[in-house]
């Protein structure tokens, strides 16, 4: 009887010193393109990981899952959503469209299916933090406002946190950039983590 109780009393110790598992621990889902999943640079360098650092040295109960797949559209992400929802997040970095622009494709159909990922986010129960994006200028004015317009008015319309720019300071400067002066290098995600977390903290728990 006296040995059960030792056992049953280090069980309890061991419980109190790990109070969350990672299983066990409330998810913010990063989920986007390769601006997410880090193309380029070393998967500690991408800013989910990065994030994932910043949130444990505030001490924070929270774990970052990257679903980044590089190349992919909004539609790509909406062919997604059952896999993203299967996370069960509660908060998500929604980061799509950049490359429906930079392929030209039709800005209505972007609209819709960031929407609809929207609705299947928030239905779930997930807070969405939306990450604005825009596009070179020789894509044409009447075009690139369209294109910022739509992260502006769906953000107004389903109430969400919006990142005005996701690649504010880093886009266009080859300090910050690869070779193709769109995707941040290691030190291009530092700025971009500071971006994402300016937004993200008033969610935090």
């Amino acid at each position: 009887m006296k040995t059960v109780l030792i056992i049953s009393m280090m069980m309890l110790s061991i419980t109190a010193q790990n109070p969350a598992s990672p299983q066990t621990r409330p998810i913010i889902l990063a989920f986007g393109d390769s601006l997410t999943a880090g193309y380029g640079v070393q998967p500690a360098a991408a800013y989910p990981a990065r994030l994932q650092k910043k949130l444990e040295t505030m001490g924070s109960k929270y774990r970052v899952v990257n679903m980044g797949i590089s190349g992919d559209t909004s539609a790509g992400g909406r062919a997604r959503m059952k896999a993203a929802l299967e996370q069960k997040p509660s908060i998500v970095i929604l980061e799509l469209g950049a490359n429906d622009g930079l392929r030209g494709l039709p800005i209505a159909q972007m609209q819709m299916n960031l929407e609809q990922m929207i609705q299947d986010f928030q239905k779930a129960g997930a807070k969405v933090v939306l990450a604005g994006m825009t596009l070179p200028r020789n894509y044409g004015d009447a075009y690139v406002k369209s294109f910022e317009d739509v992260f502006r008015n769906l953000a107004r319309k389903y109430d969400l946190h919006l990142i005005p720019f996701f690649l504010e300071g880093v886009a266009g400067d080859p300090k910050y950039t690869l070779q193709d002066l769109i995707h941040p290098n290691a030190e291009g995600y530092v700025l971009v983590t500071d971006i994402v977390m300016k937004t993200l903290k008033p969610l935090l728990k």
